[in-house]
Protein backbone atom coordinates (compact mmCIF):
# COMPACT_ATOMS: atom_id res chain seq x y z
CA UNK A 1 0.00 0.00 0.00
CA UNK A 2 1.43 3.34 -0.95
CA UNK A 3 2.09 6.27 2.02
CA UNK A 4 -0.93 7.95 0.62
CA UNK A 5 -3.60 5.38 0.85
CA UNK A 6 -5.88 5.15 3.73
CA UNK A 7 -4.98 2.11 6.36
CA UNK A 8 -7.58 -0.03 7.55
CA UNK A 9 -10.62 1.85 9.19
CA UNK A 10 -10.60 1.02 12.94
CA UNK A 11 -12.91 -1.66 13.92
CA UNK A 12 -14.91 0.87 16.25
CA UNK A 13 -15.26 3.60 13.46
CA UNK A 14 -17.39 1.76 11.18
CA UNK A 15 -20.16 0.74 13.51
CA UNK A 16 -19.97 4.18 15.08
CA UNK A 17 -20.79 6.25 11.81
CA UNK A 18 -23.75 3.48 11.07
CA UNK A 19 -25.29 4.04 14.42
CA UNK A 20 -24.68 7.97 14.17
CA UNK A 21 -26.52 7.79 10.82
CA UNK A 22 -29.42 5.66 11.91
CA UNK A 23 -30.23 7.93 14.70
CA UNK A 24 -29.73 11.38 12.81
CA UNK A 25 -31.24 10.14 9.12
CA UNK A 26 -34.30 9.22 11.39
CA UNK A 27 -35.39 12.77 12.15
CA UNK A 28 -36.73 13.16 8.66
CA UNK A 29 -39.09 10.21 8.77
CA UNK A 30 -40.56 10.62 12.39
CA UNK A 31 -43.14 13.27 11.50
CA UNK A 32 -44.86 10.84 9.07
CA UNK A 33 -47.65 8.51 11.54
CA UNK A 34 -48.00 11.96 13.25
CA UNK A 35 -48.95 14.60 11.05
CA UNK A 36 -52.43 13.94 11.94
CA UNK A 37 -52.15 14.54 16.07
CA UNK A 38 -49.55 17.07 15.42
CA UNK A 39 -52.04 19.29 12.45
CA UNK A 40 -55.16 19.13 15.53
CA UNK A 41 -52.63 20.12 17.70
CA UNK A 42 -51.35 22.78 16.14
CA UNK A 43 -54.79 23.87 14.19
CA UNK A 44 -53.30 23.19 10.70
CA UNK A 45 -56.50 21.85 8.39
CA UNK A 46 -56.55 18.81 7.59
CA UNK A 47 -56.05 19.15 3.81
CA UNK A 48 -52.67 20.83 4.48
CA UNK A 49 -51.33 18.42 6.79
CA UNK A 50 -48.77 17.10 4.20
CA UNK A 51 -47.21 19.69 4.85
CA UNK A 52 -45.40 18.94 8.12
CA UNK A 53 -43.70 16.29 5.94
CA UNK A 54 -43.17 17.84 3.03
CA UNK A 55 -41.13 20.87 4.68
CA UNK A 56 -38.67 18.05 5.96
CA UNK A 57 -38.41 16.79 2.93
CA UNK A 58 -37.43 20.07 1.10
CA UNK A 59 -35.34 20.81 3.62
CA UNK A 60 -33.24 17.34 3.05
CA UNK A 61 -32.99 18.08 -0.61
CA UNK A 62 -31.72 22.02 0.23
CA UNK A 63 -29.39 20.34 2.18
CA UNK A 64 -28.37 17.87 -0.41
CA UNK A 65 -27.87 20.06 -3.29
CA UNK A 66 -26.29 23.29 -0.56
CA UNK A 67 -24.97 21.52 2.20
CA UNK A 68 -23.44 17.93 1.62
CA UNK A 69 -21.10 19.41 -1.32
CA UNK A 70 -19.35 21.35 1.52
CA UNK A 71 -17.69 17.87 1.80
CA UNK A 72 -15.61 18.22 -0.85
CA UNK A 73 -14.39 22.00 0.69
CA UNK A 74 -14.59 22.20 4.24
CA UNK A 75 -12.98 19.93 6.81
CA UNK A 76 -15.26 17.28 7.61
CA UNK A 77 -15.44 16.87 10.90
CA UNK A 78 -16.21 20.70 11.79
CA UNK A 79 -19.13 20.15 8.87
CA UNK A 80 -20.41 17.18 10.77
CA UNK A 81 -20.99 19.23 13.98
CA UNK A 82 -22.02 22.28 12.92
CA UNK A 83 -24.95 20.68 11.04
CA UNK A 84 -25.74 17.93 13.62
CA UNK A 85 -26.12 21.36 16.17
CA UNK A 86 -29.09 22.75 13.70
CA UNK A 87 -30.65 19.29 13.48
CA UNK A 88 -31.20 19.23 17.34
CA UNK A 89 -31.97 22.64 17.90
CA UNK A 90 -34.36 22.43 15.13
CA UNK A 91 -35.92 19.16 16.97
CA UNK A 92 -35.90 21.14 20.41
CA UNK A 93 -38.07 23.78 18.66
CA UNK A 94 -40.60 21.45 17.05
CA UNK A 95 -41.44 19.69 19.94
CA UNK A 96 -41.89 23.19 21.63
CA UNK A 97 -43.31 24.71 18.67
CA UNK A 98 -47.34 26.35 19.46
CA UNK A 99 -47.27 27.68 16.19
CA UNK A 100 -47.60 26.38 12.79
CA UNK A 101 -45.38 28.63 11.66
CA UNK A 102 -42.89 27.76 13.89
CA UNK A 103 -43.07 24.24 13.69
CA UNK A 104 -42.94 24.50 9.66
CA UNK A 105 -39.98 26.21 10.07
CA UNK A 106 -37.89 23.85 12.74
CA UNK A 107 -39.36 21.24 10.03
CA UNK A 108 -37.44 22.46 7.21
CA UNK A 109 -34.62 23.04 9.65
CA UNK A 110 -34.59 19.43 10.97
CA UNK A 111 -34.65 18.15 7.17
CA UNK A 112 -31.33 20.41 6.28
CA UNK A 113 -29.72 19.48 9.22
CA UNK A 114 -30.20 16.10 9.24
CA UNK A 115 -28.32 15.63 5.57
CA UNK A 116 -25.32 15.60 7.61
CA UNK A 117 -25.29 11.40 6.74
CA UNK A 118 -25.01 12.36 3.39
CA UNK A 119 -21.38 13.54 4.28
CA UNK A 120 -20.85 11.01 7.15
CA UNK A 121 -21.26 8.29 3.42
CA UNK A 122 -18.78 9.71 1.57
CA UNK A 123 -16.43 10.21 4.96
CA UNK A 124 -16.20 6.54 5.72
CA UNK A 125 -15.43 5.83 1.69
CA UNK A 126 -12.67 8.31 2.51
CA UNK A 127 -11.20 6.61 5.36
CA UNK A 128 -11.29 3.42 3.85
CA UNK A 129 -9.05 1.34 1.62
CA UNK A 130 -9.79 0.45 -1.79
CA UNK A 131 -10.16 -2.92 -0.90
CA UNK A 132 -12.46 -2.54 1.87
CA UNK A 133 -14.50 0.52 0.55
CA UNK A 134 -17.59 -1.62 -0.45
CA UNK A 135 -17.53 -3.13 3.16
CA UNK A 136 -17.38 -0.08 4.53
CA UNK A 137 -19.67 1.94 2.77
CA UNK A 138 -22.36 -1.14 2.92
CA UNK A 139 -22.07 -1.53 6.76
CA UNK A 140 -22.51 2.51 6.84
CA UNK A 141 -25.57 2.40 4.77
CA UNK A 142 -26.97 -0.23 7.01
CA UNK A 143 -27.05 2.01 9.88
CA UNK A 144 -28.95 4.43 7.71
CA UNK A 145 -31.31 2.40 6.38
CA UNK A 146 -32.62 1.12 9.45
CA UNK A 147 -32.87 3.87 10.89
CA UNK A 148 -35.04 5.00 8.16
CA UNK A 149 -37.50 1.50 8.82
CA UNK A 150 -37.38 1.88 12.43
CA UNK A 151 -38.33 5.87 12.69
CA UNK A 152 -42.02 5.35 12.01
CA UNK A 153 -42.74 2.77 14.24
CA UNK A 154 -40.80 4.10 16.85
CA UNK A 155 -42.34 7.46 16.31
CA UNK A 156 -46.00 5.73 16.71
CA UNK A 157 -45.10 3.69 19.92
CA UNK A 158 -43.46 6.73 21.62
CA UNK A 159 -46.25 9.24 20.50
CA UNK A 160 -49.04 6.32 21.79
CA UNK A 161 -47.10 6.99 25.54
CA UNK A 162 -45.87 10.12 25.80
CA UNK A 163 -47.56 12.06 23.02
CA UNK A 164 -46.06 13.47 19.84
CA UNK A 165 -44.16 16.59 21.40
CA UNK A 166 -41.94 13.55 23.07
CA UNK A 167 -40.87 12.06 19.97
CA UNK A 168 -39.27 15.41 18.61
CA UNK A 169 -37.08 15.90 22.41
CA UNK A 170 -36.23 12.31 22.68
CA UNK A 171 -34.47 12.35 19.61
CA UNK A 172 -33.15 16.29 20.68
CA UNK A 173 -31.44 14.37 22.97
CA UNK A 174 -30.11 11.80 21.19
CA UNK A 175 -28.59 14.20 18.39
CA UNK A 176 -26.81 16.21 20.50
CA UNK A 177 -25.19 13.17 22.09
CA UNK A 178 -24.31 11.90 18.63
CA UNK A 179 -22.80 15.43 18.14
CA UNK A 180 -20.84 15.21 20.97
CA UNK A 181 -19.57 11.43 20.32
CA UNK A 182 -18.58 12.46 16.59
CA UNK A 183 -17.01 15.68 17.56
CA UNK A 184 -14.59 13.91 19.19
CA UNK A 185 -13.87 10.70 17.98
CA UNK A 186 -14.20 11.35 14.45
CA UNK A 187 -10.33 11.66 12.63
CA UNK A 188 -10.48 15.19 10.87
CA UNK A 189 -10.65 15.22 7.31
CA UNK A 190 -9.20 18.21 5.41
CA UNK A 191 -10.26 18.50 1.08
CA UNK A 192 -7.44 19.58 -0.58
CA UNK A 193 -10.11 21.23 -3.42
CA UNK A 194 -9.60 24.70 -3.71
CA UNK A 195 -12.91 25.23 -5.85
CA UNK A 196 -14.83 28.70 -4.07
CA UNK A 197 -18.27 27.21 -2.64
CA UNK A 198 -20.03 29.21 -5.88
CA UNK A 199 -18.46 27.41 -8.11
CA UNK A 200 -18.54 24.26 -6.03
CA UNK A 201 -22.12 24.05 -6.43
CA UNK A 202 -22.07 24.92 -10.08
CA UNK A 203 -19.80 21.77 -10.97
CA UNK A 204 -22.22 19.38 -9.75
CA UNK A 205 -24.52 19.74 -13.15
CA UNK A 206 -21.51 19.05 -14.97
CA UNK A 207 -20.87 16.05 -13.12
CA UNK A 208 -24.06 14.81 -14.03
CA UNK A 209 -23.55 15.37 -17.54
CA UNK A 210 -20.24 14.30 -17.98
CA UNK A 211 -20.15 11.48 -15.86
CA UNK A 212 -22.23 8.55 -17.21
CA UNK A 213 -21.86 6.44 -14.35
CA UNK A 214 -23.40 8.76 -11.87
CA UNK A 215 -26.33 9.84 -14.45
CA UNK A 216 -26.97 6.19 -14.56
CA UNK A 217 -26.50 4.83 -11.10
CA UNK A 218 -29.12 8.18 -10.18
CA UNK A 219 -31.38 7.23 -12.44
CA UNK A 220 -31.75 3.10 -11.71
CA UNK A 221 -32.02 4.36 -7.85
CA UNK A 222 -34.51 6.82 -8.78
CA UNK A 223 -36.92 3.89 -10.19
CA UNK A 224 -35.87 1.69 -7.15
CA UNK A 225 -36.93 4.61 -4.22
CA UNK A 226 -40.13 5.54 -6.14
CA UNK A 227 -40.76 1.72 -5.95
CA UNK A 228 -40.22 1.95 -1.88
CA UNK A 229 -41.90 5.41 -1.94
CA UNK A 230 -45.07 3.82 -3.73
CA UNK A 231 -44.96 0.59 -1.12
CA UNK A 232 -44.56 3.03 1.85
CA UNK A 233 -47.34 5.79 1.41
CA UNK A 234 -50.38 3.31 0.30
CA UNK A 235 -49.83 0.21 3.02
CA UNK A 236 -50.75 1.88 5.78
CA UNK A 237 -54.09 3.33 3.47
CA UNK A 238 -54.49 -0.81 2.52
CA UNK A 239 -53.37 -1.62 5.91
CA UNK A 240 -56.27 0.46 7.85
CA UNK A 241 -59.08 0.41 5.67
CA UNK A 242 -61.74 -2.23 5.53
CA UNK A 243 -59.64 -4.92 3.80
CA UNK A 244 -57.26 -5.56 6.80
CA UNK A 245 -58.44 -2.60 9.86
CA UNK A 246 -55.18 -2.46 11.32
CA UNK A 247 -54.30 0.00 14.28
CA UNK A 248 -52.12 2.31 13.66
CA UNK A 249 -49.63 0.60 16.37
CA UNK A 250 -50.39 -2.38 14.03
CA UNK A 251 -48.87 -0.43 10.82
CA UNK A 252 -45.84 0.56 13.18
CA UNK A 253 -45.64 -3.20 13.75
CA UNK A 254 -45.87 -4.61 10.15
CA UNK A 255 -43.03 -1.39 9.30
CA UNK A 256 -40.90 -2.76 12.05
CA UNK A 257 -40.87 -5.90 10.24
CA UNK A 258 -39.88 -4.48 6.99
CA UNK A 259 -37.24 -2.95 8.79
CA UNK A 260 -35.41 -6.60 7.95
CA UNK A 261 -34.59 -5.65 4.34
CA UNK A 262 -31.51 -3.08 5.98
CA UNK A 263 -29.54 -6.41 6.30
CA UNK A 264 -28.70 -6.05 2.99
CA UNK A 265 -26.55 -3.01 2.89
CA UNK A 266 -23.32 -4.54 4.57
CA UNK A 267 -23.90 -7.80 2.70
CA UNK A 268 -24.17 -5.77 -0.44
CA UNK A 269 -20.92 -3.82 0.43
CA UNK A 270 -18.43 -6.92 0.29
CA UNK A 271 -20.66 -8.61 -2.98
CA UNK A 272 -19.66 -4.88 -4.69
CA UNK A 273 -16.13 -5.40 -3.33
CA UNK A 274 -15.80 -9.15 -5.40
CA UNK A 275 -16.92 -7.10 -8.40
CA UNK A 276 -20.52 -8.13 -8.59
CA UNK A 277 -22.48 -5.10 -8.83
CA UNK A 278 -23.74 -5.96 -12.36
CA UNK A 279 -25.46 -9.05 -11.47
CA UNK A 280 -26.45 -7.92 -8.26
CA UNK A 281 -28.22 -4.37 -10.16
CA UNK A 282 -29.75 -7.34 -12.06
CA UNK A 283 -31.06 -9.24 -9.29
CA UNK A 284 -32.23 -6.41 -7.43
CA UNK A 285 -34.46 -4.27 -10.00
CA UNK A 286 -36.13 -7.65 -10.71
CA UNK A 287 -37.04 -8.65 -7.08
CA UNK A 288 -37.61 -5.12 -6.41
CA UNK A 289 -40.61 -5.79 -8.80
CA UNK A 290 -41.39 -9.02 -7.93
CA UNK A 291 -42.50 -7.75 -4.34
CA UNK A 292 -45.32 -6.19 -5.91
CA UNK A 293 -46.29 -8.93 -8.39
CA UNK A 294 -46.71 -11.06 -5.04
CA UNK A 295 -48.22 -8.17 -2.88
CA UNK A 296 -51.51 -9.09 -4.95
CA UNK A 297 -51.33 -12.27 -4.10
CA UNK A 298 -52.08 -11.30 -0.18
CA UNK A 299 -56.04 -12.37 0.54
CA UNK A 300 -57.93 -9.42 2.12
CA UNK A 301 -59.57 -9.81 5.68
CA UNK A 302 -56.91 -11.68 7.54
CA UNK A 303 -53.65 -12.18 9.03
CA UNK A 304 -52.24 -14.11 6.04
CA UNK A 305 -52.91 -11.36 3.59
CA UNK A 306 -50.82 -9.15 6.42
CA UNK A 307 -47.84 -11.53 6.39
CA UNK A 308 -47.84 -11.24 2.32
CA UNK A 309 -47.70 -7.90 1.96
CA UNK A 310 -44.94 -8.03 4.87
CA UNK A 311 -42.64 -10.70 2.80
CA UNK A 312 -43.03 -8.01 -0.28
CA UNK A 313 -41.87 -4.80 1.94
CA UNK A 314 -38.76 -6.94 3.07
CA UNK A 315 -37.73 -8.04 0.00
CA UNK A 316 -38.11 -4.86 -1.75
CA UNK A 317 -36.34 -3.03 1.08
CA UNK A 318 -33.67 -5.71 0.57
CA UNK A 319 -33.71 -4.70 -3.12
CA UNK A 320 -33.81 -1.44 -2.62
CA UNK A 321 -31.10 -1.25 -0.16
CA UNK A 322 -29.20 -3.31 -1.87
CA UNK A 323 -28.72 -1.30 -4.99
CA UNK A 324 -28.35 2.01 -2.90
CA UNK A 325 -25.07 0.49 -2.09
CA UNK A 326 -23.91 -0.86 -5.31
CA UNK A 327 -24.83 2.73 -6.58
CA UNK A 328 -22.79 4.51 -3.73
CA UNK A 329 -19.61 1.88 -4.38
CA UNK A 330 -19.73 2.38 -7.89
CA UNK A 331 -19.71 6.57 -7.81
CA UNK A 332 -17.29 6.69 -5.15
CA UNK A 333 -14.73 4.81 -6.79
CA UNK A 334 -15.01 7.72 -9.60
CA UNK A 335 -12.44 10.36 -7.82
CA UNK A 336 -11.94 11.22 -4.20
CA UNK A 337 -12.20 15.00 -4.61
CA UNK A 338 -15.28 15.03 -5.81
CA UNK A 339 -17.15 12.41 -3.59
CA UNK A 340 -19.48 14.44 -1.43
CA UNK A 341 -20.87 16.30 -4.85
CA UNK A 342 -21.77 12.92 -6.41
CA UNK A 343 -23.47 11.43 -3.65
CA UNK A 344 -25.45 14.84 -3.21
CA UNK A 345 -26.49 14.19 -7.17
CA UNK A 346 -26.90 10.72 -6.63
CA UNK A 347 -29.04 11.35 -3.53
CA UNK A 348 -30.90 14.35 -4.74
CA UNK A 349 -31.91 12.72 -7.62
CA UNK A 350 -33.51 9.92 -6.18
CA UNK A 351 -34.77 11.44 -3.41
CA UNK A 352 -36.83 13.74 -5.80
CA UNK A 353 -38.31 11.14 -7.57
CA UNK A 354 -39.22 9.07 -4.67
CA UNK A 355 -41.20 12.15 -3.71
CA UNK A 356 -42.93 12.59 -6.96
CA UNK A 357 -43.53 8.60 -6.93
CA UNK A 358 -45.17 9.07 -3.24
CA UNK A 359 -47.92 11.50 -4.56
CA UNK A 360 -48.60 9.17 -7.45
CA UNK A 361 -48.70 6.43 -5.13
CA UNK A 362 -51.94 8.53 -3.34
CA UNK A 363 -53.34 8.95 -6.32
CA UNK A 364 -53.22 5.60 -7.55
CA UNK A 365 -54.82 4.23 -4.58
CA UNK A 366 -57.24 6.72 -4.68
CA UNK A 367 -58.08 5.82 -8.36
CA UNK A 368 -58.03 1.70 -8.13
CA UNK A 369 -56.99 0.95 -5.04
CA UNK A 370 -54.16 -2.10 -4.21
CA UNK A 371 -54.46 -2.96 -8.07
CA UNK A 372 -53.39 0.27 -9.18
CA UNK A 373 -50.75 0.65 -6.90
CA UNK A 374 -49.09 -2.34 -7.58
CA UNK A 375 -48.68 -2.34 -10.84
CA UNK A 376 -47.55 1.15 -10.30
CA UNK A 377 -44.94 -0.02 -8.25
CA UNK A 378 -43.72 -3.14 -10.54
CA UNK A 379 -42.97 -0.70 -13.27
CA UNK A 380 -40.98 1.89 -11.67
CA UNK A 381 -37.92 -0.75 -10.96
CA UNK A 382 -38.60 -2.62 -14.59
CA UNK A 383 -37.85 0.79 -16.40
CA UNK A 384 -34.47 0.68 -14.29
CA UNK A 385 -33.91 -2.46 -15.61
CA UNK A 386 -34.29 -1.77 -18.93
CA UNK A 387 -32.94 1.13 -19.05
CA UNK A 388 -29.81 -0.88 -17.22
CA UNK A 389 -29.78 -3.32 -19.77
CA UNK A 390 -28.61 -0.61 -22.51
CA UNK A 391 -25.11 -0.17 -20.82
CA UNK A 392 -22.31 -1.05 -22.30
CA UNK A 393 -19.63 -3.08 -20.62
CA UNK A 394 -15.71 -2.80 -20.98
CA UNK A 395 -14.62 -5.54 -23.13
CA UNK A 396 -12.61 -6.37 -20.29
CA UNK A 397 -14.99 -6.86 -17.60
CA UNK A 398 -16.11 -9.47 -16.23
CA UNK A 399 -19.76 -10.98 -16.90
CA UNK A 400 -20.52 -10.20 -13.25
CA UNK A 401 -18.52 -7.28 -12.56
Amino acid sequence: MSPDQPKAVPAWLTPLLAGACGLIVANIYYAQPLAGPISQALGLPLPAAGLIVTMTQAGYGLGLLLIVPMGDLVENRALVRTTILVAALALVGAGLAHSVALFLGCALLIGLGSVVVQVLVPYASHLAPEAERGRVVGQVMGGLMTGIMLARPAASLIADILGWRAVFLISAGLTLATAAVLSRLLPPRRPTHTLGYGALIASMGALMAQTPVLRRRSLYQAGMFSAFSVFWTATPLLLTGPQYRLSQSGVALFALAGAAGAVSAPLTGRWADRGWTRIGSTIAMAVASAAFLISRLAPAHNLLGVGVLALAGVMLDFAVTANLVFGQRAIFVLGEESRSRMNGVYMATFFVAGAIASALAGWSYSQGGWAWTSLLGAALPLAGLAYFATERRPVSQSPIG
